[in-house]
């Protein structure tokens, strides 16, 4: 039988308390000994998304296939030397610790109403077919880790652009999850302290929230008792959701009277989202270096205005370009900018260190969007990154798109979300996880 080690059981079934002896399950002392003297490992996951995609001419490797070295399977293959693109030339700075995924998607179409698809495979008029609807990896990763940190997500990001924004993140309910909107509202939450009067208030709701959960258990008690047995199945569910909920409002208690870090610098005030995404991006750091969350979202949405760029129109006008020259080069500008902001966030990342081991090892970074190509509105080929994470880089995964064994891209997250910890074999339209990245 394979040794189950005591502490660990007890940490998956969220509970801690010790359990007595038990005979049928071996206890493994050293390795028990051994997880006691070690320090906690902290996973942690950054996903940013934009709603537009990239001009492919100018983000692509111009060859991709020849300049292969290994040949893994069918219809991929894996470059450890390859060219970068003009607006993906700065990725040159973190070569080593970033991977380039091609050819993959989620097999969806619908141009901009597919792009909330992003982190989760799935369409949001698609989700209640699928049981956990159309939830994103980063609240299904924060599922398991609730509790831990004072934010289970940081998911930032406006709510203006076009068609609602990015909207990156969904829960399994299939509810967007409102962004936060800029770094004057991000400061506040991680380093503005809860003064007693919002102490008693929230306390005031967790005590509400509370008496309807047991208002809830009463009844649900008195009614199971007349339903069959596959009623009975489906209202156990039910159930399971209400005790989820309450165990969040636990957790979330928890927190009430826990200090916030000291604030690194004055609160900054909200500009635009070009000018404030560096800014954001060093906040999502300072979230993750204090441990006040393990899991964020970036959303870059349509009303990302090129101001200080030199650069005049508008983003989603410029996506469309119409193969207009001029157009096209603004829109190369933009996006390269937005290429450079995320290569500065992983050298930072590289840059500090976690005990004894560089934050970076530690963060696994996906950069990407739903859209492949805005000006033709296709969801095919979307461009991905992946940094960090601990995962084997340096190269280019390159599948061949048009084959009929290529992966879905939840492949990928998968290979994420074990990486993170969690034990799962799939998600949401997977069929495994995402051959060639070790």
């Amino acid at each position: 039988m394979k040794k189950i080690e005591r502490r660990r059981l007890l940490q998956a079934a969220g509970v801690s308390i010790g359990l007595p002896f038990l005979p049928s399950f071996p206890i493994a002392r050293s390795s028990e000994q051994s997880t006691q003297t070690s320090p906690v490992v902290k996973k942690r996951m950054v996903c940013i998304g934009n709603m537009l995609g990239f001009y492919p001419e100018a983000y692509w490797p111009a060859e991709t296939v020849e300049n292969s070295k290994i040949a893994l399977t069918s219809g991929l293959k894996e470059l450890s030397s390859f060219p970068l693109g003009r607006s993906t030339a700065a990725l040159e700075a973190i070569r080593s610790n970033m991977t380039m995924i091609g050819g993959l998607d989620h097999g969806t179409s619908g141009g901009h109403f597919s792009i909330h698809s992003f982190l989760s495979g799935v369409r949001q008029i698609d989700a209640k077919s699928m049981p956990n609807a159309n939830v994103t990896i980063d609240q299904y990763a924060a599922d398991h880790v609730a509790g831990q940190t004072r934010f289970s997500t940081l998911n930032i990001g406006s709510e203006s652009g076009i068609h609602g924004g990015c909207q990156l993140s969904w829960t399994r309910t299939g509810t967007r999850v409102p962004p936060i909107p800029g770094p004057e509202q991000l400061f506040k939450m991680l380093f503005v302290g809860i003064d007693e009067k919002d102490k008693l208030a929230a306390a005031d709701r967790f005590r509400l929230q509370g008496s309807i959960l047991d208002l809830v258990r009463g009844d649900a008690a008195r009614y199971q008792r007349k339903l069959n047995q596959q009623d009975r199945d489906k209202f156990d569910e039910y159930l399971t959701s209400v005790r989820d909920v309450e165990k969040r409002i636990g957790m979330r208690r928890d927190w009430i009277d826990v200090p916030k870090p000291n604030a690194p610098f004055a609160a900054p005030k909200n500009r635009n989202m070009v000018e404030d995404l560096p800014l954001l991006y060093d906040l999502i750091v300072l979230a993750l270096q204090t441990d006040s969350t393990r899991i964020a979202t970036l959303e870059i949405g349509g009303d990302f205005n090129p101001r200080d760029l030199g650069v005049t129109g508008d983003y989603h006008a410029l996506s469309h370009h119409g193969q207009i020259a001029s157009s096209i080069e603004a829109l190369i500008t933009l996006e390269t900018y937005q290429i450079q902001q995320f290569v500065r966030f992983v050298e930072k990342l590289a840059s500090l260190q976690d005990g004894e081991t560089p934050l970076i090892d530690q963060t696994m970074v996906l950069f990407g969007s739903g859209m492949g190509n805005a000006n033709s509105h296709t969801n095919t080929n979307l461009p991905v990154l992946l940094a960090g994470g601990g995962f084997k880089h340096g190269r280019m995964l390159a599948f061949d798109g048009k084959s009929a064994h290529k992966p879905p891209l939840t492949n990928l997250f998968v290979s994420m979300l074990q990486q993170f910890g969690i034990e799962t074999e799939s998600f949401a339209t997977s069929t495994g996880t995402l051959r060639g990245l070790t």
